[in-house]
């Protein structure tokens, strides 16, 4: 079947011997144009289908009430949440989402990033990917004026807006509970390095030991272990140790901290009597487990909110604001998995 061609202003000019230019004023209601004229294009745009192309418009007019929001991982519940913050707050000031993901992908970031320019969106939000390195694609959308703010995990290099969790705090709360439990041989699942808040929720690791006078132990730290698979793996070699943990903190996130407890409980190990396990971010997994999981809440809905008032801030505000960062102080979440008294 063939496609029927979208009627343009310049087929209902043509039909009506009007200039384009007076269709298109009459169809913004100019009053340039008088009411004649206005209602004559008005009914002959009906009759014909007429369909307002927004997004032309908007660029005509140089703007575009579209903001492109990259994530790595669209059905985690954290970023999902953030998405809906985000959501709640433009869709009342008319603006729509682009939601691409990068599944940890420099490439496919990238390629996000690159489409979401070439539609001319207003905005990019972004979280950045475990596999980037290199950050020119996101000069590319500076260097087009066009919004930038990063979210969760940024880059310090950029000058950008920036609205994070304070990661190094709640792991050292986290930490510090696990020690006041009484755990002593406390190991670390760690995600990228070259990502920020991974960095720092190994800081708050760190710190929290030496200031409860534990020693800090290589042999308990294991590098890159942020999926469910790569958890189970970690936990495996851990509890293998000639003297292993007497609990697991899964910094990376609940996933890991979900293959924490699976490996455990094949091997029939008590919990949080034996092995006490603390995750990070509060999916909703982490209340349904048995035991549940003592988790960090990072406020994500919180979070995708703050992104978007800021967003409009800087954009309605009547003073330029020069970049700044928010940060969101997380909140531990104790559940059974570590909790001995």
């Amino acid at each position: 079947m063939e496609r029927q061609k979208r009627t343009t202003i310049y087929d209902i000019a043509l039909k009506l011997n009007l200039a384009a230019s007076s269709v298109s004023r009459a169809l913004s209601n100019s009053s340039k144009i008088n009411a004649e004229t206005k209602a004559l294009v008005l009914k002959t745009a009906v009759e014909m289908n007429y369909q307002h192309n927004a997004m032309a418009s908007n660029l005509r007019k140089g703007s575009n009430p579209t903001i492109g929001v990259v994530v790595p991982r669209i059905n985690q519940d954290y970023f999902s949440n953030v998405i809906a913050g985000i959501e709640e707050v433009t869709y009342s000031r008319g603006y729509s989402l682009i939601i691409c993901q990068s599944n940890e992908q420099h490439a496919r970031e990238v390629d996000c990033v690159n489409a979401l320019v070439n539609q001319h969106v207003s905005c990019v939000i972004i979280s950045i990917a475990a596999e980037t390195g290199t950050y020119g694609h996101l000069q590319q959308v500076l260097d087009r004026q066009i919004g930038l703010i990063q979210f969760d995990r940024v880059v310090d290099e950029l000058d950008t807006f920036k609205v994070i969790n304070n990661n190094e705090t709640a792991s050292l709360e986290a930490v510090s509970h696990l020690i006041e439990q009484g755990y002593r041989r406390i190991a670390l699942l760690e995600g990228p390095q070259q990502l920020d808040i991974f960095r720092q929720r190994k800081a708050g690791y760190l710190a929290a030991l030496r200031q409860h006078n534990i020693p800090v132990l290589e042999e308990l730290m294991y590098e890159n272990a942020w999926t469910k698979e790569l958890g189970a793996v970690a936990t495996a070699k851990l509890l293998d140790l000639e003297n292993p943990p007497d609990a697991i903190f899964a910094s990376t996130s609940d996933f890991s901290a979900l293959g924490v407890l699976e490996v455990a409980a094949n091997k029939g190990i008590q919990i949080p009597k034996e092995l006490g396990i603390c995750g990070y971010s509060n999916e909703p997994f982490t209340e349904l487990t048995s035991p549940s999981i003592t988790t960090i809440d990072q406020y994500s809905f919180k979070m995708g909110k703050t992104i978007a008032e800021l967003y409009f801030e800087q954009t309605e505000g009547k003073a330029q604001i020069k970049p700044k960062t928010i940060s969101i102080k997380p909140k531990l979440i104790v559940r059974k998995s570590t909790r001995r008294k």
